[in-house]
């Protein structure tokens, strides 16, 4: 009874000490300070008033209540001051007003080893000879003007004297203060149960305590704040770089990272960086296309499968048992058309180039991002500045010794545990990759069983429209099909991995927030990797080249005859699968990012001007708008990091793949900025160095990339063949003409097949004609040759040719990436210079004035003693 007498006064005391802090709104919708005038707004809490809650029980609306007034008084307890005020639009929503006051600021400024000026910076830095030029394309220096440079040092409240402080309101900039704020959100305590800690703002946005937690944005996107101590830095934002008209106008990077942070600089960095490399690989892909555009009418193999009398009177071979009938080759004339543009050899010059194109990029941001290093304060950020998550310190039950510092400290699992715990989650990724891969074997079973369906109808309704007969044949038919259902596949197994990967990376317990995103990166691309780039690699690798002769067709899993290629070939199927995958995953991931936030934030703006047209506040504007979420930008760079493994993985099979990314990559960068400014709530501003693990991922790829293409130009492409035709093949020994020619080739590739030899499971219900013999994709002898249905010499010379191709190409590309990596330095000189030089001055300007202060006390201590000398004589 004591015990109850005593919860109730110490609710009534928590409940009489908040409630002191709420004050009605004071009309000023651009406001960002509390109703005094004097003390920013560096976070909003927003919560539903208990008391007009009906959707819970009564003892679970008082228990909320109770562990909100808890870590509200635990924050008070912390040096925040709190400042509450009911919603002008609905009663039940209270905005919480956060401000840290310059004590807590210093505090927690030296506890997260935050740096800040020491003295403006006195390096003289040189004009690049380009500066005329990118001056054309930068932002107005009169609208935003550029940031001044200063040398920095962690700060220490001991040494505060030698920090360069003007003023102390905005020594602490908005981003740094919203950051402090919500370390201190995240650590609070709001309940113990069990002798285990409960706290953050994070689960108590999880349990429904808190409806949003959020930092503002300082000013509407349409206009000017009306307060002017506010420098509308979101307004200049929109206006100056997520307005469309800035499409062609480079970034302002500084001011991005001064207003969201390093984290989404460093994003916005990376992706005008690699839009800027595209511009050069898509003028060579363009160039490629153009040059087999022109070359494509003297294409003489081509002109052989058009001309009547060549490919007009050649029969081809059933592709599939029973229902498939024979065809001519003149019906694969257009493809052969189109292929005459991709395959070419323009197309090997290209692969060649991407490969060296791909270390270029990959070292150039290298430096580059060195430079923002440095510029941003972060060379040393992980060493210092990375705090323990949350999470993982409520789990810091189990003590163990630091073989460094050999003293206790407390971890959240044994070394067992750790194993047990990566065992689970290794075998669940791996499940789920398996999964893919099962849902990948379902997609080619679909294939092979449609395709005896449409080879069945297709050639009974369409007979009689040889317009329509050349475009739409079963293998295109089943082709398309395929590609939109794997598409599907892929969208509904993201969803549901999604939410997988990140349980599995919560149960796995990171320590930092940045090992966290290393982890879940992984895993998401892991996942993303078979998902979307596993069709593609069947077609490319698989795909016609296990399928034996009409006599002795390979079966897949005992029932399906394997599918054999487009009789234009498989190059052009992949480049019409890339293009499929692609141009879907464009539009859905535009529909899904920024159409749907754009009708949600519509909706609810169009429901609250039908409640109200009272003047709202800044807070409550911001509260409307959607949340990030709480993966922030892991999706924006895992769209983009996929992208570039098409652009780089297949870019053998489709030169315009570069220009169509420099396109797309233009228009996101406007889309992500127009997002960030005017759809989203402002995120709260985090430390970031580098890009993480999307650096060594993107490094993975550059390799994997080589292999692919030189396979895909060996495998899937005729050039290797026609090569090998023109140089051996079509002069004596072997051939008949008396100078090196491509006449002839058709003939020469194509093996002829006895359809008496046709096994009764295989054998076409409706016989061609008298002819006796059909032709087929393969080099093998004919029948009635004491090796009949064997492979022919020409196919060892092929085969000897294409794996000589894959080596040279390989070891010269590898060559020349491993000269250049070596040529271009992680780090530029320049870059070097500047960093030894901020260490030098920065130390020497604490060490002098250490000096000074000693040197001061010093002489007035010697003073007193000379004085006390002075009066004993």
């Amino acid at each position: 009874m004591v015990l109850k007498v005593f919860s109730n006064l110490a609710d009534s005391v928590i409940s009489a000490m908040l409630l002191a802090f709420q004050v009605d709104f004071d009309g000023k919708p651009d406001s960002l300070f509390f109703s005094d005038g004097q003390r920013r707004i560096d976070f909003v809490l927003v919560y539903e008033d208990e008391r007009k809650k009906m959707t819970h029980k009564r003892s679970d609306r008082k228990k909320q209540k109770r562990k909100r007034q808890v870590y509200e008084s635990n924050l008070i307890n912390s040096g925040l001051q709190l400042e509450a005020t009911r919603s002008v639009l609905d009663e039940k929503l209270i905005f919480v007003k956060v401000h840290a006051p310059w004590e807590v600021l210093c505090t927690y400024a030296e506890v997260l080893h935050i740096k800040l000026p020491l003295q403006p910076d006195d390096l003289k830095t040189r004009d690049s000879a380009f500066n005329w030029f990118s001056r054309l394309f930068r932002v107005d220096e009169n609208i935003i003007k550029p940031e001044q440079e200063f040398f920095t040092a962690p700060f220490q409240k001991e040494l505060l004297s030698n920090f360069y402080i003007q003023d102390k309101d905005t020594f602490f900039n908005p981003a740094t203060r919203s950051r402090i704020v919500h370390f201190i959100l995240s650590r609070v305590e709001y309940a113990t149960k069990n002798n285990v800690k409960k706290f953050g703002i994070n689960k108590l946005l999880d349990t429904g305590i808190y409806k949003a937690a959020f930092p503002l944005h300082d000013s509407s996107f349409r206009h000017l704040s009306t307060d002017p101590n506010c420098p509308s830095e979101r307004y200049l934002l929109y206006r100056e770089w997520a307005h469309p008209k800035n499409i062609f106008k480079l970034q302002p990077l500084d001011f991005i990272r001064k207003y969201y942070g390093e984290k989404i600089g460093i994003y916005f960095a990376w992706l005008g960086f690699y839009t800027n490399m595209l511009i050069m690989a898509a003028i060579v892909g363009v160039g490629c296309f153009l040059y087999g555009c022109l070359t494509k009418d003297n294409c003489t193999w081509s002109q052989e499968v058009c001309d009547p009398n060549i490919g007009g009177k050649i029969i081809m071979c059933p592709q599939c048992d029973k229902v498939c009938t024979y065809w001519n080759l003149t019906i694969t004339c257009e493809s052969s058309k189109k292929l005459c543009i991709f395959d070419s050899f323009g197309t090997l010059v290209f692969a060649v180039f991407m490969g060296i194109w791909v270390t270029l990029f990959l070292e150039f941001w290298k430096r580059r991002q060195a430079e923002l290093e440095y510029e941003w304060d972060t060379v040393e950020y992980l060493e210092q500045e990375e705090q323990v998550r949350p999470e993982y310190e409520a789990r810091c039950t189990h003590v163990v010794m630091n073989e460094i510092t050999q003293q206790e400290e407390h971890v959240p699992y044994t070394a067992c545990g750790k194993c047990i715990r990566m065992t689970f989650c290794t075998s669940a990724v791996i499940f789920w990759i398996l999964l893919i891969i099962a849902s990948v074997i379902g997609i080619i079973v679909y294939r092979l069983s449609v395709f005896l369906a449409f080879s069945a109808t297709l050639s009974q309704h369409i007979s009689g429209t040889e317009a329509i007969r050349k475009y739409l044949t079963p293998q295109t038919a089943t082709s398309v099909t395929a590609s939109l259902i794997s598409f599907i596949v892929i969208m509904v197994l993201n969803i549901i991995y999604e939410k997988v990967a990140i349980l599995i990376t919560d149960f796995e317990l990171p320590r930092t927030q940045t090992d966290y995103e290393n982890s879940l990166t992984t895993k998401m691309f892991l996942f993303q990797f078979v998902n979307y780039y596993s069709s593609c690699f069947y077609i490319a690798f698989f795909k016609g080249k296990f399928v034996g002769h009409p006599g002795n067709p390979v079966y897949w899993l005992g029932k399906y005859r394997n599918e054999e290629c487009d009789p234009g070939g498989c190059l052009l199927e992949l480049t019409t699968q890339l293009a499929i995958i692609v141009g879907g995953k464009a539009i859905w991931n535009n529909i899904q990012e920024v159409l749907l936030p754009w009708v949600k934030n519509l909706i609810g703006r169009y429901c609250a001007a039908a409640r109200s047209q009272k003047v709202i506040p800044r807070w409550e504007h911001d509260y409307h708008l959607q949340p990030i979420g709480k993966l922030g930008l892991f999706y924006e760079y895992l769209e983009m990091v996929i992208q570039f493994g098409f652009v780089t993985l297949f870019v053998a099979s489709f030169p315009l793949a570069p220009l169509l990314a420099l396109i797309n990559n233009m228009l996101e960068i406007r889309l992500d900025a127009w997002k960030l400014t005017t759809q989203f709530r402002r995120m709260v501003p985090q430390k970031a160095q580098d890009i993480g693990a999307w650096q060594p991922i993107m490094q993975g790829i550059a390799i994997l990339a080589v292999v692919t293409n030189a396979m895909i130009i060996a495998f899937t492409s005729d050039m290797i063949p026609r090569l090998v035709y023109y140089w051996s093949f079509s002069v004596p020994p072997y051939g008949s003409h008396s100078s090196h020619t491509m006449k002839g080739y058709i003939n020469s590739t194509l093996s002829v097949f006895n359809i008496s030899d046709f096994k009764n499971a295989s054998k076409p219900f409706s016989p061609w004609f008298v002819n006796q013999t059909c032709r087929y994709r393969d080099l093998r002898y004919p029948p009635g040759h004491q090796h009949q249905y064997e492979h022919n010499i020409y196919y060892w010379h092929v085969i000897a040719a294409k794996l000589a191709f894959i080596i040279v190409m390989e070891h010269v590309i590898y060559f020349v990436k491993f000269i250049i990596s070596y040529l271009i330095p992680d780090v530029s000189q320049k870059t070097k210079s500047k960093v030894k030089r901020e260490k030098y001055l920065t130390q020497k300007l604490l060490h002098e004035n250490d000096l000074k202060i000693v040197k001061k006390t010093m002489g007035k201590i010697a003073n007193k003693i000379i004085q006390g000398v002075d009066s004993t004589f």
